[in-house]
Formats: C-alpha cells, structure tokens, sequence
C-alpha cells in the first residue's frame, strides 16, 4: 500500500513539475512575450554600444593629447591653441618640397603656388 502511494504522489508532482515548466516555456513563446524580449536586449546593445562609442572617444582624446605634445603641437601658455598657429611661426611648405616628394609642379594662375596644398582631390 505504501509503495503505490509513494509511486502516485511521485507521479504527481511529476506531472505538476512538467505542467509548470510547459506552461512558463509557453508564455515565454507569446508574441507579446517574444516582442518584450526582443526590446530589451535592443536595449542592451545599445547601452553597450554607447559605452563602446564613449570609451572611443575618450581613449581617442588621450591619444591625441599624447600625439600632440610629442609633437609639440601645444601651445607654450598651456592654451588650446597649438604651436604651429602662433605668430611668426612657418606654416606652410616651400613648393620645392612638395615638388620632391610628388614630382609634379602645382600652378595657379601661371604663378608657382608658394605653399603646399592638403587637397587630396587636387591631382584628379
């Protein structure tokens, strides 16, 4: 007698147990349930992706700190104003030097252009 009350109340609470996990799995598969998730780890991604982005832009800001002072592009006073700016200091370069590294001679208005020109759509 025991033995068949203990095998029936071992299959209930079988049979209770699966129900329970069938039911939850279920709801976890409505539309409405499925749409919830779906936002949430939207979310998620996006809060990682923010943060990536935000560490980029700091990491980028320190390397450029450092590349400028190596470089000696800061200013003397400590200001935001790089030293290649300040006054009486040469800015551009001669043509002979563009001339050199691009073997070409670059005229405007029949005259030598006395600077070096950045434009990278110029030669095209």
């Amino acid at each position: 007698m025991f033995r068949r009350a203990f095998w029936f109340s071992a299959g209930a609470a079988a049979g209770v147990w699966a129900t329970t996990k069938v039911n939850r799995k279920l709801k976890q598969l409505t539309p409405e349930s499925l749409a919830a998730q779906a936002a949430n780890k939207a979310l998620e991604a996006g809060h990682r992706l923010k943060d990536f982005a935000l560490d980029v832009r700091d990491n980028m800001a320190l390397r450029e700190a450092e590349l400028g002072e190596a470089l000696g592009l800061r200013a003397a006073d400590g200001g935001s104003r790089p030293a290649a700016l300040e006054p009486g200091r040469a800015t551009a370069r001669p043509i002979a030097a563009a001339d050199h590294r691009h073997g070409t001679t670059h005229r405007s208005n029949e005259k030598y252009v006395d600077t070096y020109s950045y434009n990278r759509n110029e030669d095209h």
